[in-house]
């Protein structure tokens, strides 16, 4: 409990995004953030006999941030390199494969045709997308943008051809942007996982002992069922 909730209190981490995915949450009419992680973070409180808050961010970079400075004592986040040196990790309660929104006026269909010069690429700061499709774009680059609703906009207005994102989490932007599509093919499988600070061997166990039971007793199913994805799969 010392490691887990030093201050008292269960402080979780979660993204916030316009619509919501098995990973981005929302907020409700209160200012409220709900959504899968959301659900799991108050069955954790509830198992721990703990308070809940919520940092909500508008990316998991700054989660990973929070996680590995203690500001937050858990989160949920994609998995990679790069984080595994910052965060613990543990179990994975959802995959992802990474692709790309284009516009229409790009004339772009498959994942390999975003690679090409003069391709205006935009990704979210400071996650395991952009790091990823950084490594598979060799004739443009990408650029960061700081939230999915700036990526969007940048769409939007012309402003950009392609935004890297989890396939998951796109058709509601693409259904509010006439002509846009997901193209065909990814170029990054990676899983959305419980994480805690570094040097908290305790918690680590704890944490991860909690989402595996989550996904054997169905919590996992359910919270994806509540948010409105009853036919996304939970991670073996």
């Amino acid at each position: 409990m010392k490691e887990l909730i030093p201050t008292g209190r269960l402080r979780v981490g979660v993204v916030f995004a316009p619509a919501p995915s098995a990973f981005f949450v929302v907020k409700d009419a209160n200012g409220q953030p709900r959504g899968v992680t959301v659900d799991l973070a108050n069955e954790l409180a509830q198992a721990l006999g703990a308070p809940v808050e919520f940092m909500v961010a508008p990316n998991s970079g700054l989660v990973t941030d929070a996680t590995e400075s203690g500001a937050v004592d858990v989160a949920f986040m994609p998995v990679d390199e790069e984080r595994r040196k910052r965060v613990e990790f543990g179990p994975a309660y959802y995959l992802i494969e990474s692709t790309y929104m284009v516009t229409g006026a790009s004339g772009i269909s498959a994942v390999a045709e975003v690679d090409r010069p003069n391709a205006r690429v935009v990704g979210i700061a400071n996650t395991t997308t952009i790091r990823a499709a950084a490594r598979s774009l060799k004739s443009t680059t990408i650029s960061a943008v700081t939230s999915v609703d700036e990526a969007v906009d940048m769409l939007r207005n012309g402003k950009a051809d392609a935004f890297a994102l989890s396939r998951d989490s796109l058709p509601p932007f693409v259904a509010a942007l006439p002509g846009s599509r997901i193209v065909d093919g990814g170029f990054q499988q990676t899983g959305i996982a419980v994480a805690v600070p570094k040097n908290r061997p305790n918690a680590l166990a704890y944490v991860t002992a909690f989402l595996e039971r989550a996904k054997a007793s169905g919590s996992v199913r359910r919270a994806l069922d509540r948010a409105g994805f009853p036919d996304e799969p939970v991670a073996p």
